[in-house]
């Protein structure tokens, strides 16, 4: 396509300025990929975070995470678009965006990082998924035995149904065709949190008493050094619950104008932000007040052989199936990294840009081989690593540590002070700096945090053989 048949493409009705299919997002279906890209199962491990913390440091942590990341997800979505926010030129992923107003070595430096971290959720979101499946045939073998049977449960051929089930899905091409998948993960986010918080309220209430300390789970308990390690961790926990902005760019890419891209954005991420703190804040509290210094891992394995089984059931269904569209959330950002990497550097390759109808009656469905290849591998590869490393709170807090300070702090920050022509040495300058200053501390800190983690869980863990309900999730 030559570059003077743009505007004549762009002005028709069914074409961007940019000469791409016109683009069909709402506040709503930017605030659905979102949740589903927020809400997940980090949610699950706040009340073992808070209880590491206590009640005075808990709920400050995840307030100040709240804020944090709803901030400077309102700077990035001042990046789609580089100069004019409404008819400068667009920035079509994170990536881009960095390139765009960076370039340079912060731009590889950017893709590595987001990269790496897309890599680790699929891990992160495939542990999580079988963890609650593997909880629904538990809970079927509790019920049959009455409680007497410990039941335990191989994750082998949950891996393997979730990853045939990801390498299924993965061939839908790109973020426009799976708005449908984010809004069936949105409901379930809320259905397993709501549920989640409803047992916990439910616990607290038959007790009578709210549990905890001010400082949380003390000396005696574990060690002081164990009580460290577990408090940096539990950051790293806290903020993989709230990480979005390595995806928010392109959600921002799917949205319609006008109005400008960045003022749709960010009404949804204040929707999606505020929605999804009260939860958190609600699912934290309330399961540390239920469990106390005990609160498990995992919220709903903490109810263990529950009356209401049904209602577990249906928590951990919910969760399976959001994680499903969770996965996919966070992985076609990568995938089309590579896809279109390739395409550029060979365009004239059958291989990798002919598509083929595929006979499905009623359905519309084309295939790529590239697209199946390079998607089956990568789906492959995170079940694989998930069943030789399926420690949940551990790899979450390794992701969260990862990806917070980079992606969510330092390139937002370092582009709009760039983008904006933010003075060197101003007051705001001065806090901005400051404030990426500070969350790359609790960057490191949460990082050793969650690798002392695994490093103890590796000294007892079989690969294919341990139980993993009663050894990750506890």
């Amino acid at each position: 396509m030559s570059e003077n048949m743009l505007p004549q493409i762009g002005s028709s009705n069914s074409f961007d300025d940019d000469g791409r299919l016109k683009r069909t997002g709402t506040i709503w279906t930017a605030s659905a990929h979102i949740i589903t890209a927020v809400i997940g199962s980090g949610v699950l491990s706040l009340p073992w975070s808070v209880a590491q913390l206590g009640w005075v440091a808990g709920p400050i942590a995840l307030l100040l995470f709240s804020v944090i990341s709803y901030y400077t997800a309102t700077l990035l979505a001042d990046c789609y678009r580089t100069g004019d926010p409404v008819s400068g030129k667009r920035n079509y992923t994170y990536m881009n965006a960095v390139h765009s107003i960076l370039g340079g070595a912060r731009f590889k430096l950017c893709g590595t990082i987001q990269h790496v971290d897309l890599f680790g959720t699929g891990i992160g979101y495939t542990i999580g998924a079988v963890l609650s499946m593997m909880a629904i045939e538990q809970s079927s073998c509790l019920r049959d035995s009455g409680g007497q049977d410990p039941c335990p449960v191989s994750s082998n051929r949950y891996m393997i149904a979730f990853g045939v089930i990801q390498i299924v899905l993965s061939q839908i091409p790109n973020f426009t065709h799976i708005w449908w998948l984010s809004i069936v993960a949105s409901i379930m986010s809320f259905t397993y949190s709501g549920i989640g918080l409803a047992l916990g309220i439910t616990k607290v209430a038959a007790s009578g008493t709210f549990k905890g300390t001010l400082t949380g789970i003390s000396v005696g308990t574990i060690t002081e050094a164990q009580r460290m390690w577990r408090i940096f961790q539990a950051l790293g926990n806290i903020a993989f619950a709230y990480s979005f902005a390595l995806v928010l760019i392109e959600i921002q890419d799917v949205i319609k104008s006008p109005p400008a891209e960045s003022k749709t954005m960010k009404k949804a991420t204040l929707l999606s932000s505020v929605a999804t703190a009260i939860f958190y804040m609600l699912c934290g509290c309330m399961g540390y007040a239920a469990f106390g210094d005990l609160a498990p891992g995992n919220l709903l394995s903490g109810f263990g052989y529950f009356k209401a089984f049904w209602i577990l059931d249906i928590a951990n269904a919910a969760i399976a199936i959001h994680l499903v569209g969770a996965y996919q959330v966070y992985c076609q950002p990568l995938f089309a990294f590579i896809e279109d990497s390739t395409a550029n550097r060979w365009p004239d390759s059958d291989f990798i840009t002919k598509e083929f109808n595929v006979p499905i009656p009623g359905v519309s469905w084309k295939l790529n081989r590239l697209r199946m290849v390079n998607r089956t591998i990568f789906v492959c590869l995170t079940t694989i690593i998930s069943m030789l490393l399926p420690f949940f709170n551990d790899i979450v807090g390794i992701l969260g540590a990862i990806g917070f300070w980079p992606l969510t702090v330092y390139f937002p920050i370092e582009m709009y002070i760039k983008q904006k022509g933010i003075k060197k040495w101003s007051i705001r300058w001065v806090c901005l700096r400051t404030l990426s200053i500070a969350c790359l501390v609790v960057t490191l800190l949460a990082l050793a945090g969650s690798i002392a983690g695994v490093v103890y869980n590796l000294k007892t863990f079989r690969p294919f053989k341990t139980d993993l309900l009663n050894k990750v999730q506890v």
